[in-house]
């Protein structure tokens, strides 16, 4: 049975008039790795330093296991949190070495059992070899390593990590992030992530909060974030898509340029369904993967612009409205600008709002 670890009821923080944080509320049970995503000045910096108490709050609360840490008449001193934290700089101290990084939370501990723990750690790591080098010998992904190491080191109730793999190039990033996570889970370690790459929320987080000016828009796992978005704001930031007018059929079928859509209309686009009844006007969101590439459609669109991805290509296509889509295609597909190309719809998750000004826009 899952139990509770960490709870934000309403927090509310704000520093004289400005306020960072509107009424922050989420819940992240023990052992699951958790994700503040969101662009820069959305309030997850200041989210993740209010959970690790070097901020206080002016309204709601937080709670650790069921117990109240901090309020707008109550704090828990941070060292009295029992949570540990992984830097963006990583803040490793030059004058020690790892083996003494690692053990620095550890004084309170007998010397046998302070090494037998920073042993441990160093297995966990993959860094065994390294104990008595010092920071400025380290790679930045060990480095990295070494941070997350002492911040397990005490068995902290929660970790939080604050942007830990931004010094790191994208495929060393990539690779620690997955690094991180079978870590963190082998250790059974409840953690909250703040980033705002979303490669890094998917590769390590099992839920991820999508934060827009101080807010939590979305708190979902991945999967719904990008098919089943709350709201345009998370539509838009998560993952890339187009939005093309459509015309609701009746409550299972929404028709746009490329056709009539039929699949899983999810319980939050119902009510735009309910107010536009038949026949009325909604703005339908198209991912790259909706859009496949098929030699043998009648349905043709124009490639205006082409990304190489390696084994794919994303593909821009205008239609006959002039309106464009996005299609990401195997690589060995390989049109020209200018070229006509089959396509076909595939969609299973249909996504929907109350039409806006805007007609085809693509996103991100």
């Amino acid at each position: 049975m899952s139990t509770v670890l960490l709870q934000l009821n309403n927090v509310r923080q704000a520093y004289g008039e400005q306020v960072i944080l509107h009424a922050l509320s989420l819940i992240l049970q023990k052992g699951n790795i958790g994700c503040l995503l969101g662009p820069s000045g959305c309030g997850k910096t200041t989210a993740l330093r209010c959970i690790a108490g070097f901020e206080p709050i002016s309204a709601g609360e937080i709670l650790l296991n069921g117990a109240c840490v901090s309020s707008a008449d109550f704090f828990v001193p941070p060292e009295q949190r029992q949570i540990g934290m992984v830097f963006q700089d990583y803040a490793l101290f030059p004058h020690l070495d790892v083996a003494a990084n690692i053990g620095f939370g550890l004084h309170r501990l007998a010397r046998v059992e302070r090494e037998q723990r920073i042993d441990e750690l160093l297995q966990v790591v993959h860094l065994t070899d390294i104990a008595r080098k010092y920071p400025h010998e380290l790679s930045g992904g060990q480095q990295q390593r070494i941070a997350l190491a002492r911040a397990l080191a005490p068995r902290p109730e929660l970790l939080l990590l604050d942007e830990p793999f931004s010094n790191l190039d994208g495929g060393l990033r990539e690779r620690l992030s997955m690094e991180v996570r079978e870590i963190l889970k082998n250790q059974g370690t409840t953690a909250i992530l703040v980033t705002h790459d979303q490669a890094e929320a998917f590769a390590i987080a099992d839920e991820i909060g999508v934060m827009h000016h101080g807010e939590i828009q979305q708190w979902d796992s991945a999967f719904n974030l990008y098919h089943r978005p709350a709201n345009r704001f998370v539509a838009n930031f998560i993952g890339q898509g187009v939005f093309l007018p459509g015309k609701v059929i009746n409550a299972q079928q929404i028709e746009i340029e490329l056709g009539v859509l039929k699949g899983e209309i999810a319980q939050q686009y119902e009510t735009v369904f309910n107010q536009c009844n038949n026949g009325g006007r909604v703005d339908v969101l198209l991912r790259p993967d909706d859009i496949v590439h098929d030699d043998t459609s009648s349905l043709q669109a124009t490639v205006v612009h082409k990304a190489f991805r390696g084994a794919e290509i994303l593909y821009t296509l205008r239609l006959a409205s002039g309106a464009k889509v996005l299609s990401l295609v195997p690589s060995h597909h390989n049109h020209l600008i200018g070229e006509k190309i089959g396509i076909k719809l595939e969609i299973d998750h249909i996504v929907a709002f109350n039409q806006s000004s805007t007609n085809s826009q693509i996103l991100n």
